[in-house]
This record gives C-alpha cells, sequence and structure tokens, in this order.
C-alpha cells in the first residue's frame, strides 16, 4: 500500500511541475507583452526606462531562465506580488480566497452526493417507472447544462423574479456576520453548481446499481426470502457505490470550474472571482499561484481517491 502511494504522489508531483511549465509558457504566448501590465498607459515612458523595467523583472532573460528563476522563488514561496493590487504578496492574496471557495466547492459537492446516490437508487430499484424516466430526463439536462448558464438562469428566477436568494456577496452588507446569513448566501449558489455533478454521480449509480442487482448473489438472497429493502441497501448499494467513488474525486475538478462561473455570476468572492479578475488585468504572478494551488487541490483530491478506491478494492493497489 505505501509503494502505492509514494508511485500516485510522485505521478502527482510530476504533473504539478508539468502544469506550472504549461501555464508560463502559455501566459507567454498570450497577445501583447508582459511588460505592459506594469506600465500606467497614461504616462509616458522612454526606451531606456523601458529596458530598464524589463531587466529589473528579468523580462529580458530567456524564457528557460525566466521559468526556473520563477520556480525557485516559488519553491521558497516568494509567488511575487498582484500587479492588480498595487504590491501584495500573492501567496497571502491566493491563501485568503481559499475559505470561501472551498465552503462553496465542498457543500455542492455533499449536496451532489446525496441527491446524486439517492436519486440513481431511486432511479435503479424503479427502472422503466415513470419516477425513472423523470429523473433520467432531469439528469440529462444537469449533464448537458454548463454551470454559467445554469448560474444566469438560477439568478434570474430565484433572485430577480421570485425573490427568494440574495443576487450575490457572501454576507449582507452593513450587518454583523451571522451563520444564518451566510447559509441564506450559500444555498443558491451551492446547489447550482451541485447540478452537474449531482446528475452525473445520479447515472453512475442508477446504471451500476443495475449491474449488481442482476448478479447471482443478489438473486439468491431474494430467493432466501430477504425483503427487497435489504437487499437494495445491504447488498447492492455498498458494491455499487465502488465506481461512483472514483466518480465523486473527479467532480471536484468540475465543481473547480464550474465554480469560476458560478462566484462570477454571484459576486462570490474566492478563488474563481480573483481568477478571473487576473486574468482581466493580466495579473501574471496571481494567475500563476492560484493555477497552481487549484491544480495541486485536483491532484491531491484525485490522489486521496486513488488511495480510498485502493483501500475498498486490494486488486488496485497490486495491479
Amino acid at each position: 500500500m505505501l509503494r502505492y502511494i509514494a508511485s500516485r504522489a510522485g505521478t502527482g508531483l510530476f504533473l504539478l511541475l508539468a502544469l506550472s511549465v504549461l501555464i508560463f509558457i502559455m501566459l507567454r504566448l498570450t497577445p501583447g507583452d508582459p511588460i505592459d501590465a506594469y506600465i500606467n498607459p497614461t504616462i509616458p515612458i522612454g526606451a531606456a526606462d523601458l529596458a530598464a523595467l524589463r531587466e529589473r523583472l528579468g523580462l529580458d532573460q530567456p524564457l528557460p531562465v525566466q521559468y526556473f528563476a520563477w520556480l525557485a522563488a516559488a519553491l521558497s514561496g516568494d509567488f511575487g506580488y498582484s500587479i492588480q493590487r498595487g504590491g501584495v504578496p500573492v501567496l497571502p492574496l491566493v491563501l485568503s480566497r481559499v475559505g470561501p471557495t472551498v465552503l462553496l466547492m465542498f457543500t455542492a459537492i455533499a449536496i451532489s452526493i446525496v441527491v446524486g446516490v439517492s436519486a440513481g437508487i431511486i432511479s435503479a430499484v424503479r427502472k422503466n417507472k415513470a419516477s425513472d424516466v423523470g429523473l433520467s430526463i432531469v439528469s440529462f439536462l444537469g449533464v448537458s447544462s454548463p454551470a454559467f448558464l445554469t448560474g444566469l438562469l438560477g439568478l434570474y428566477a430565484f433572485s430577480v423574479l421570485l425573490r427568494w436568494f440574495p443576487s450575490g456577496g457572501m454576507l449582507t452588507p452593513g450587518r454583523p456576520y451571522s451563520s444564518l446569513d451566510l447559509l441564506y448566501h450559500l444555498i443558491l449558489p451551492a446547489t447550482l453548481l451541485s447540478i452537474a455533478q449531482g446528475a452525473l454521480i445520479m447515472r453512475y449509480m442508477r446504471g451500476s446499481l443495475l449491474e449488481v442487482l442482476s448478479q447471482d448473489y443478489v438473486r439468491t438472497a431474494r430467493a432466501k426470502g430477504v425483503r427487497e429493502f435489504w437487499v437494495v441497501v445491504k447488498h447492492a448499494v455498498r458494491n455499487a457505490l465502488l465506481p461512483v467513488i472514483t466518480l465523486i474525486g473527479s467532480t471536484i475538478g468540475g465543481a473547480i470550474g464550474g465554480a469560476i462561473f458560478i462566484e462570477s455570476v454571484f459576486n462570490w468572492p474566492g478563488m474563481g472571482l480573483l481568477m478571473i479578475n487576473a486574468v482581466t488585468s493580466r495579473d501574471y504572478s496571481v494567475i500563476m499561484c492560484a493555477t497552481l494551488l487549484t491544480g495541486a487541490s485536483v491532484i491531491l483530491v484525485n490522489l486521496l481517491t486513488d488511495i480510498a478506491y485502493a483501500a475498498v478494492d486490494p486488486r488496485i493497489r497490486n495491479a
């Protein structure tokens, strides 16, 4: 098991390094000059001053030299400074946005797991019944709806038309902090973020449970007179959950991608909103740090998912 964990962790570190190279190159290949982000367009600057600034920032060096200089600084915890925010250190800025995003994402994931697994069980047990058909239609709509579309439609329906939930923010301005106020602002964006993941979990759970229910040991349990409820709950659901565990881990990546859109729609002060503002203002240091932290989170969650799956099924770690 330890050898399996070490192998997966090594793969994760390699992927993180490859991600840093890819993002660094892509940022340098974007249209425009990185030096433009450091210059006030309303103030004239001479060629000598421009060259001096480029030298001071290391932008006059070859691209590999620039990358390894950045990597050495990043390994020591120095991710540079935010241009958009007047020289604020990047790492504390990014870390300050982790909490709201984690709260939004894991609330959405908890909703998607509970609703998706429950709906998948109901759909499988009542195969080809009206409830199965209805849940299947809803799941197909959920899987095919991108986060920005569900976010905009949900905002318009529940905040603008019905006025059931606030249209944005994490807390009500001018009011003292309250857990109920936070929950009131959290329910709608978290629910909308959970739709795609919940629909996908429901489809996998339904298919996996239908396959398990056709196995010989399930038919044997029924032949022995075991009540159908216990056949499903005690014998079938546990084994049907095995492939769903892996899927739940992979939904973290989808939740992160969806959170970027949901946070921008609802002005939720998390990593997604920070990254969008950084991209629009060409704040390269913030983009690099936020992207790497996001990638590291996805890799870590997938590693934990692989470990959990290997613990449940020893054949995985012995393969």
